[in-house]
């Protein structure tokens, strides 16, 4: 953070996604706290101009290089600067203009930029898994040898994250990521055979994107939020449980090798999280609503229907294996998922999509950077033809 001004300067890749504009609202509730040095877009050129104009960053990004153009002349009248295109997002990650990178990019797209960020010494809030799940062991020995905090923003690790804080030097037994179960819980393949995107879409308690709420109605959510608890926290795969809370108010847990069990609770609101990895390590204040206990009828917990949701398996065997796998089941996903929001596949075959990419693209046990990306690229290439996209 810049020594002489006590605003924390963000930048935020992927503003105009759910993530991003929660952190524009906890932003502009903050403004003595923070301010907007750099917003990005891949495609939602109308959306970042609004952004632009009402935050006035240093500059702006927007993917598409088609809509540079509108972009660029939108906001001929300020000061902001205006690049295009995916190079231009992995260079301006790179640029010590800005004390916090908010990575809230969906998908793959948001590795490299992040890579950028830890290599230029840039702390960042982690709001895309898919950086952890393709390249975790890259990514995180970057941020050792650079000395960069990763701080995460997903309500489950950012839950595991605030139970740790004084605990550092107690090993951890285990970490119980919960979940919501998503808008199928209890239902069976005679029902999902027939679900429909608007279907996938309707998450019972959170507010979140397309892609990230058909994760979670598939379970792949949590499939890869245990691969990004793995890397974050240093785990094996049999420190790491799954458990269904639908209430979504404890939103993981730690357990330690006493038996004590650390929770973090409150209302499923991502605003909270986000705002707790951007004023780190200090809490400030908000006018979130608050849990009140005397209103909660009952908190309960199952085991995952893995029989019925299959992707949470397909995951496991993809942490298990390790290597370039959990890339491939990304990438995999990424394609099927896209293909169902647009009425290609149906909901179950999605799971079919990623099973036989997994068994097609060949192994590597220790991939390096470029491998994953080739990895990355063959798992899509072959998705995509199997669906015909």
């Amino acid at each position: 953070m810049n020594p002489t001004s006590p605003i924390k300067r963000i930048a935020i890749f992927g503003s105009t996604g759910s993530i991003g504009q929660q952190a524009l609202e906890v932003i502009l509730a903050n403004p003595t706290k923070f301010s907007v040095e750099i917003l990005t877009a891949n495609s939602n050129d109308e959306l970042l101009i609004q952004q632009a104009l009402k935050f006035n960053p240093n500059m702006v990004v927007i993917g598409d290089e088609n809509k540079y153009t509108a972009v660029k002349e939108a906001l001929a009248g300020t000061d902001v600067k205006v690049f295009a295109g995916e190079q231009a997002l992995e260079e301006v990650a790179a640029i010590d203009c800005y004390d916090l990178m908010l990575a809230a990019i969906v998908g793959y797209a948001g590795l490299k930029p992040t890579l950028n960020a830890i290599k230029a010494g840039k702390p960042v809030a982690l709001a895309n898994k898919e950086t952890l799940v393709v390249a975790g062991d890259i990514v995180m020995r970057t941020a050792v040898e650079n000395r960069v905090p990763v701080i995460p923003v997903d309500s489950e690790h950012s839950a595991i994250f605030q139970c740790l804080v004084g605990e550092m030097r107690n090993p951890i037994e285990k970490v119980i990521l919960t979940a919501s179960g998503g808008p199928f819980l209890g239902k069976k393949t005679n029902f999902l055979v027939n679900v429909k995107r608007e279907h996938a879409l309707q998450h019972p308690n959170w507010n979140m994107g397309a892609k990230i709420s058909v994760d979670s109605a598939t379970l792949m959510n949590k499939g890869l939020e245990m691969i990004e608890a793995k890397w974050l926290f240093n785990l094996r795969l049999d420190q790491i449980q799954v458990l269904i809370h639908p209430q979504s108010i404890i939103h993981s847990m730690v357990q330690f090798q006493d038996g004590s069990i650390k929770a973090q609770m409150g209302l499923p609101d991502m605003r909270l999280p986000i705002q707790y990895a951007l004023a780190f390590p200090k809490r400030i204040p908000s006018d979130f609503p608050r849990c009140d206990f005397r209103r909660l009828q009952t908190l309960t917990f199952e085991d995952p229907d893995v029989r019925t949701f299959r992707n949470l398996g397909l995951a496991t065997e993809a942490l298990h294996k390790g290597g370039n796998l959990p890339c491939v089941l990304n990438a995999a996903n990424e394609i099927a998922v896209y293909a169902f929001l647009r009425n290609r596949i149906g909901f179950l075959e999605i799971t079919d999509v990623i099973e036989k990419t997994m068994e097609k693209v060949s192994f590597l046990q220790q991939p390096t950077l470029e491998q994953y990306f080739e990895s990355d690229g063959e798992a899509r290439s072959y998705a995509a033809d199997m669906i015909q996209l």
